[in-house]
């Protein structure tokens, strides 16, 4: 009975860790191995082990392969389903889970690091900062389930990826100088890939469409496109052609506004370096 009222209490990540965990030892692998396994790896190793432990939950392509794999008919991914659906609200998750099917994606966000772009630590402030009441278990699940979908920009065919950020995402110190500092690390580090691009919005840009929102926008490999916009406690997902291109002009707006992309870098490479100057004195 014990087990049973400790099993209640399990979140879906840390449930899909553990059954993993026993396929994996049922077939007498080791975590290493399990990532060499033609039509799981190659991955990480220390991927697989956070994933294990209920730190992090898979992308969906590994979720998929991982069933097929074991011929587990879709348990792994029906486990994945329910922590998705129990960390994000209604309105994102059906953008969300086009993502994975995404060609092409577009991202405006005017105070913070996109969140594709973000580090654990820098993610997890965000989170407990904007959520303020929510217990560590439930924050858990939120920075789980966004570096899981970070890993669609490390497959072997990402999409392309377009973020366009505020200025004020630089400026305001998330977690201190010292995670600000490894935070634009990354981005610069992103940036440098031939399928990501990175601009900045100065301040001396003034007001412009979206301000105080952030949106993105999918384009999918069938020619379909799906939008998710967001203010401070509301959003909706966009699939009407009309209300799409309404967006898509405002993104538009916004982008011919922002600083190219190499001067975007630089603005970016000036704030590490304060951010650095600070960590050291």
């Amino acid at each position: 009975m014990e087990l049973s009222n400790e099993n209640q209490k399990l979140t879906p990540a840390v449930r899909l860790g553990r059954r993993l965990r026993r396929l994996r030892e049922a077939r007498g692998l080791s975590i290493r191995q399990l990532c060499e396994q033609p039509g799981v790896g190659p991955t990480s190793h220390s991927y697989i082990g956070r994933v294990e432990l209920g730190q992090q939950l898979p992308s969906e392509d590994l979720v998929r392969s991982l069933d097929r794999f074991f011929e587990t008919d879709g348990v792994l991914f029906d486990l994945w389903e329910m922590a998705t659906d129990r960390a994000v609200r209604d309105y994102t998750r059906k953008v969300m889970k086009k993502e994975s099917e995404a060609v092409r994606i577009r991202v405006f966000n005017s105070s913070m690091v996109p969140a594709l772009l973000q580090t654990e630590d820098y993610m997890r402030e965000v989170f407990r900062r904007s959520l303020p009441n929510a217990s560590e278990d439930k924050l858990n699940e939120l920075v789980s389930l966004r570096m899981s979908r970070q890993w669609i920009l490390k497959r072997e065919e990402p999409p392309y990826y377009w973020a366009v950020l505020d200025e004020a995402a630089l400026r305001r110190p998330v977690g201190g100088t010292r995670s600000m500092a490894a935070q634009l690390q990354h981005l610069l580090q992103m940036a440098k890939r031939p399928y990501i691009t990175v601009q900045v919005v100065p301040f001396d840009a003034g007001p412009y469409p979206l301000l105080s929102s952030f949106l993105t926008l999918h384009m999918l490999g069938n020619g379909g496109m799906i939008a998710g916009v967001e203010s401070f406690d509301d959003g909706e997902s966009v699939e009407s052609p009309r209300r799409l291109a309404e967006i898509i002009h405002r993104f538009d707006l916004v982008s011919a506004l922002a600083l190219t992309d190499e001067q975007s870098l630089d603005l970016i490479g000036e704030y590490l370096k304060g951010y650095e100057n600070d960590v050291d004195s």
